[in-house]
């Protein structure tokens, strides 16, 4: 739901705590050690916190019969990654260390800066209960990156969004029905010659409207890339992921000194997880009017 022209600034908080097992391989690629060609079974834990800024800018006139919006994103966020490696045949590692099989060694890596800025565009329109709108979100590769650590904030590559979504909300029965499905296009990051596939997202969520102030509901998503992987450092081959996630979500709405806010909790349990992590995430946002409409 497009809100009325003005300009809102939104803040949402990420938790995210997420392992993977990678099943035995013969081409496991670790930027600080090369391609370790042998067989070994590989643990992977991932902890992320974010903090992420949203400015939204809504113009006053209409165009195309809908109200046209642009705004940005600047995440911030921490990640903590620890891989543990268990050997199944002897590994000699680039450095001349040898781990003989049955062994195990571990790294770990974390870090603390800034992301990838993401500007991004939208158009909806509205009539009777029914909302929609199409938008595109781009990602700058300007964040923090190096391609020796095992965890960044920023990408290192451009990436290109385009979604579509919609919102039933009929006031009488206070039920809300609202979707968004999209596909994300990625260049190829240059320091490691990798490009990501495009990838398909969708999310939706089921609420009911109990009040104006109070909103309750389940929400999920599901991620699927749908072509491979590819680029010279593409060892792993397509390498292609998916993800859903489902839980449950709490909106209140509240003033404070006549400025309406709105804020959202949502919790997602991550499962059908292929060549991704799956664990739990959580969001907590709020918004709220800097000019315009209240």
């Amino acid at each position: 739901v497009v809100p009325p022209p003005g300009t809102y600034y939104a803040h949402i908080n990420l938790y995210y705590d997420a392992v993977a097992v990678v099943p035995t391989s013969n081409s496991i690629p670790l930027r600080e050690l090369g391609n370790l060609t042998t067989q070994a079974d590989i643990d992977l834990s991932v902890k992320l916190f974010a903090s992420v800024p949203v400015l939204q800018w809504v113009a006053p006139r209409k165009v195309l019969g809908g109200s046209f919006g642009a705004g940005t994103i600047i995440p911030i966020g921490w990640q903590d990654i620890g891989v543990d490696v268990s050997v199944l045949q002897q590994l000699t590692l680039p450095d001349g260390q040898t781990f003989q099989r049955g062994k195990s060694f571990g790294l770990d890596d974390n870090t603390f800066s800034f992301g990838d800025p993401q500007p991004f565009m939208f158009l909806g329109w509205n009539r009777g209960s029914w909302h929609w709108k199409i938008a595109t979100l781009m990602n700058v590769p300007i964040g923090a990156y190096d391609d020796k650590n095992l965890g960044n904030m920023g990408f290192n590559r451009w990436a290109v969004d385009v979604h579509g979504a919609f919102t039933w909300l009929d006031p009488k029965i206070g039920f809300e029905v609202s979707s968004n499905a999209g596909f994300t296009f990625n260049g190829e990051n240059p320091d490691t010659d990798y490009r990501t596939g495009t990838e398909f997202h969708a999310e939706f969520a089921f609420m009911k409207h109990f009040s104006k102030q109070l909103q309750f509901g389940l929400v999920g998503y599901h991620y699927q890339q749908v072509t491979d992987d590819s680029g010279a450092g593409a060892a792993l081959g397509p390498f292609k992921g998916r993800i859903t996630g489902l839980g449950p979500s709490l909106n209140c709405h509240f003033d404070v000194r006549s400025i309406p806010v709105s804020t959202s909790l949502r919790w997602y349990r991550e499962f059908n997880a292929d060549n991704r992590p799956d664990g739990d995430a959580v969001y907590l946002q709020a918004a709220f009017p800097l000019s315009g409409s209240r």
